[in-house]
């Protein structure tokens, strides 16, 4: 039986469930992109990054991104394993990791892509689990 993964993940953390016979093991991911942002005294982010009008050439975006990156290449490195691999989350960063993941030629692994609010660890492993019930 191939290895079946469901990612939840936004720009602050991502929560990788393996479902497995005996039930699910859960990785949490963290990502330290946001504190770069915040660092000024802003207040938290609201809605998308994108609509923070902070300038393209700004350093603390480079930062971001380049934190962002390397973030994403933890999260892969953690469901690289998988054969069957279910995303979801609220923003942009389940598609920005896809397309990391279709570069990397582990695009075709993806069974599903969807859109889905802030859960609790609990909600994410039970939608994994009934996603890839028999």
């Amino acid at each position: 039986m191939g290895t079946k993964m469901g990612l939840w993940i936004d720009h602050r953390k991502a929560v990788v469930v393996t479902v497995a016979e005996t039930g699910e093991e859960m990785e949490l991911i963290l990502s330290n992109a946001e504190k770069q942002l915040r660092r000024t005294g802003d207040t938290p982010l609201q809605g998308n990054f994108e609509s923070q009008q902070v300038p393209a050439d700004d350093s603390r975006q480079r930062t971001f991104t380049g934190q962002l990156n390397s973030y994403y290449d933890t999260v892969i490195a953690s469901i690289r394993d998988a054969e069957s691999l279910m995303i979801f989350g609220p923003g942009e960063a389940k598609d920005e990791l896809k397309e990391r993941l279709d570069g990397n030629k582990l695009g075709e692994r993806i069974v599903a892509v969807e859109t889905a609010d802030k859960m609790t660890d609990r909600q994410i492993a039970a939608k994994v689990r009934l996603y890839f019930a028999p």
